[in-house]
């Protein structure tokens, strides 16, 4: 199976080239498409020496500016689905996502249209380095959300995912409004609210080994209260009674 992974860059350069590395490492079929928002530190030019060192494998998507998760992804998949990835992963440049993960997900996603990589079943954690408090906001991040929203799933915010191609081009990507970090919600109930078949595998998220966290306490609580619109705004989808299945 093609597998491209997508992954949006803002002062990445300490760890762009790890990245990448280590991806290269993996027995699976491989693309990289980096996602740049014209970062102040180089990580474009570097992305740029990456796809010249890898013309087959790496590629390269310049934005003018600092735009966002949501049109960075939206982007990146539409480009991805565009060349005949066959699965499409969502992951962080940082190495809070173990790449090591993807040989799991990829088996899984022969069998089903989504798969999460979650913090929050039997077997995934969440950095023991972090504070009492951040483990808290965490966990009740993903409570919160999965509450108003009716949702079976552990782990809504994960940013860790693979698509079938199929799935993503069921999607009406024109219907996602969310930015910021609630973006991952919206994305997860949306492909519930349509019936997709769902499973959640267990990952360690680690805090990243290099560069500033870009994660603030006022993201964190704007992305709670935006929940709310994604429920307002898929009303029509749920009413529809499509019966989604979750598996672990």
């Amino acid at each position: 199976m093609r597998i491209t992974v997508v992954t949006p860059t803002y002062n990445e350069a300490e760890n762009l080239p790890k990245l990448v590395s280590a991806l290269f490492s993996l027995p699976l079929d491989l693309r990289i498409l980096i996602v740049d928002d014209n970062s102040p530190d180089g990580t474009g030019r570097i992305a740029d020496e990456l796809a010249a060192a890898h013309p087959n494998c790496v590629a390269t998507l310049h934005r003018p500016a600092k735009m966002g998760l949501r049109s960075a992804y939206l982007n990146g998949f539409r480009k991805t689905l565009e060349e005949g990835a066959q699965a499409i992963v969502q992951m962080d440049a940082d190495f809070s996502h173990d790449p090591a993960e993807l040989v799991t997900m990829a088996k899984l996603i022969e069998t089903h249209d989504l798969v999460l990589g979650s913090r929050y079943i039997p077997g995934g954690a969440v950095d023991e380095r972090w504070s009492f408090w951040r483990k808290s906001l965490s966990g009740f991040g993903n409570f919160y959300a999965r509450t108003i929203l009716n949702i079976p799933l552990r782990d809504t915010t994960t940013g860790y995912r693979m698509w079938r191609r199929e799935t993503l081009l069921q999607m009406p990507l024109e219907r996602v409004q969310s930015s910021g970090y609630v973006f991952q919600v919206e994305m997860a109930y949306l492909a519930y609210c349509l019936g997709f078949d769902i499973i959640e595998t267990p990952i360690y998220f680690a805090d990243r080994r290099w560069g500033k966290s870009k994660i603030s306490f006022d993201i964190q609580l704007e992305a709670a209260l935006r929940v709310w619109r994604v429920w307002w705004g898929y009303r029509d989808l749920k009413k529809a009674g499509k019966s989604a299945r979750i598996g672990q």
